[in-house]
């Protein structure tokens, strides 16, 4: 348990591929001058001997060093996972953001037309309206020109007396009839004046209000306009704004996607390890059956009932004889009792792999 002999078995079962050559008995120095750097560089005389043969499998495919890979990696998982999510949330609140302010975007472009509908409508009746004054002055023109010349020819004309009035009609009726129209006439030209002046009063006034309404519904047109386009400025922004979150969380999950698929490689490595262990540890090896694995046992002794070393491990197991005493020994010493023996106390402290720690060459293997 304490002094182990380093044989080349040993590098290929830290390698994963078990020898299934019998170990052979080899004579040993004493324990006290196996120091521990002769036990290093044999270990690595020997793991560079099996590279050569075999292949070695890189160092992160030790089982350890996959497990702490494994972990590592599986914190990460846990990071990207939650900056994902973190990232899924904001996107997710931009996306309400962009969807209230385009509903806000769409009524200020509604009443942008309103607004601009009116200016329009406006603007198209004080046209009009300023045309229709145009035609009532020039109208109301003509009248004053047409009243004045019938009133010049009136003044210059001599003005007929009733007599001759009387005379040259044709009855009295004629008489009537005849001043009647000469009434008419002259109530006519004022009544004519009077409409044209009422239309030309009431074209002025719709001039002034439409003039008066043009600039409010134009103000108010541009600052409908002004607020649409601000709405428009920040839409654009929100909307740059979830395209980046979006990228970022793409990139997480991306980044997540090839985490968890690394993990996954080194879990399936770290599985074929432990089941390459499996292999070896349920392996009855040359001599056996063993009462713990046979690589730790070949590590130990090379399954030979090894007299004391300096230290006084000995026996298929390498026992110190506390140990052995401990456990119920019949002899003073483990090499002196049976296999048998040697067997059923190797698995009492073995106790089905917790006692592992006992033999160096179980954390050696990685068993331990």
């Amino acid at each position: 348990m304490h002094g182990s002999v380093a044989r080349v078995a040993l590098a290929s079962v830290i390698a994963g591929r078990p020898r299934a050559c019998a170990a052979v008995p080899m004579r040993r120095r004493p324990f006290s001058t196996r120091r521990p750097a002769t036990i290093a560089a044999m270990l690595v005389l020997a793991l560079s001997v099996a590279g050569a043969a075999t292949h070695l499998a890189p160092a992160q495919q030790n089982p350890g060093s996959l497990r702490n890979q494994i972990e590592r990696q599986k914190g990460q998982e846990r990071q990207l996972a939650s900056a994902a999510a973190r990232l899924g949330r904001l996107e997710q609140a931009t996306a309400r953001a962009v969807t209230v302010l385009e509903g806000r975007l769409a009524a200020a472009q509604a009443d942008l037309a309103r607004w601009q509908a009116k200016l329009a409508a406006t603007q198209a009746d004080l046209r009009a309206t300023r045309k229709r004054l145009v035609g009532l002055r020039a109208r109301l023109a003509q009248s004053r020109a047409t009243l004045a010349a019938m009133l010049r020819q009136r003044y210059t004309a001599d003005e007929p007396d009733i007599v001759s009035v009387v005379l040259e009609a044709h009855g009295f009726a004629d008489v009537l009839e005849r001043l009647e129209f000469l009434k008419r006439v002259q109530h006519s030209d004022t009544m004519i004046v009077d409409a044209v002046r009422r239309g030309r009063d009431d074209a002025r006034r719709d001039e002034r209000r439409l003039a008066a309404l043009e600039p409010r519904q134009r103000e108010q047109t541009n600052a409908v306009r002004s607020e649409r386009d601000a709405l428009a400025r920040v839409g654009a922004a929100l909307q740059a704004r979830r395209a980046a979150l979006a990228q970022a969380r793409a990139a997480r999950l991306a980044a997540l996607s090839n985490t968890r698929s690394s993990r996954q490689r080194a879990q399936r490595e770290l599985s074929r390890l432990l089941a390459v262990q499996a292999r070896q540890a349920s392996s009855p090896g040359p001599g056996g059956p063993w009462a713990i694995p046979w690589p730790i046992v070949e590590c130990e002794s090379g399954g030979q009932n090894l007299p004391p070393n300096s230290a006084g491990a000995s026996g298929y197991y390498q026992m110190l004889p506390s140990t052995w005493r401990g456990l119920g020994g019949s002899t003073p010493q483990a090499f002196q009792a049976s296999k048998a023996e040697q067997d059923r106390l190797a698995a009492k402290l073995w106790a089905g792999g917790s006692g592992a720690h006992n033999w160096v060459c179980a954390a050696l293997i990685g068993s331990a």
